[in-house]
């Protein structure tokens, strides 16, 4: 995984025979009481580990275009206009990398918050990927598409197992977060990408102690035990994960560490 490009919007790295393009949306300030204990109670105490920004928790808003000889595919789509100033820059983040955004056929959403979906339609109101043919969605989340996203309803293909999205991406339903959340694992001819949408939130915190939670988890055991699986698959040689808010551009390795894991960044993050 070796970063070739990069600018103030995007990264891209060659991944063997896949190209993966890390894109800015922005970012979204949250609060940290949504950091949860087992017992689901906010933390008594926040480690100082973790950075804060006028209060809050300061989370990168990132999707990711992995290409490969046989096309490409879209992880998620950021929030176009629908959360405020701070993201909606992913159109030009394409721009940027030097992305045609009418070369989009596939996109694929790991799961149905605004923050991954809602850039199907640009602040205008036209749609994103003027070509688009399929938007990969898990089937329990895809009632999201009405409303703002309804001109891409009838695209929709829902997934409800293990599938391959094209030769080199597949989806791995890993609900909790949301019913239908979904990660997709990218494979190349040097080893595998990991992408994942609201699996961590808090890279400073959730990787030392994974059992830490999220407010707005949908069932906190279940996303808890997802988290745990894919950081221990995440430890075994090859792998590499991409995370819709780890610190653009969010793509790192993981590894052991104590009683819970480390993440090491392939590329300095973007501020």
């Amino acid at each position: 995984m070796r970063p070739v490009s990069r600018g103030r919007l995007h990264t891209t790295f060659e991944f063997g025979d896949l190209q993966v393009t890390s894109l800015r949306d922005g970012y979204v300030d949250m609060s940290p009481t949504l950091l949860r204990d087992e017992k689901g109670d906010v933390l008594d105490e926040l480690p100082g580990a973790v950075p804060l920004v006028d209060g809050s928790l300061r989370l990168s808003v990132n999707a990711f275009l992995v290409t490969g000889p046989t096309g490409s595919v879209l992880v998620d789509t950021g929030a176009s206009n629908a959360l405020g100033s701070t993201t909606g820059s992913l159109l030009d983040a394409l721009d940027e990398a030097g992305i045609d955004r009418a070369s989009i056929t596939d996109v694929a959403i790991t799961h149905n918050h605004g923050d991954h979906v809602n850039g199907l339609i640009a602040p205008n109101g036209s749609e994103s990927f003027p070509a688009l043919e399929r938007v990969w969605i898990g089937e329990s989340d895809a009632s999201v598409f009405a409303g703002r996203l309804a001109p891409v309803r009838e695209r929709a293909v829902p997934i409800t197992g293990e599938v391959a999205v094209n030769k080199h991406v597949t989806a791995l339903p890993t609900p909790g977060h949301t019913h239908g959340h979904t990660v997709y694992e990218a494979t190349s001819s040097t080893g595998r990408l990991l992408i994942w949408g609201d699996t961590v939130h808090v890279p400073s915190l959730q990787f030392t102690e994974p059992n830490v939670s999220w407010g707005f988890d949908g069932d906190e055991a279940q996303a808890r035990a997802a988290r745990n699986a894919l950081l221990e698959r995440l430890t075994r040689p090859g792998h590499f994960v991409a995370g819709a808010h780890l610190d653009s551009p969010g793509v790192g390795r993981v590894t052991r560490h104590g009683n819970g894991y480390a993440l090491e960044y392939v590329a300095p993050s973007i501020a």
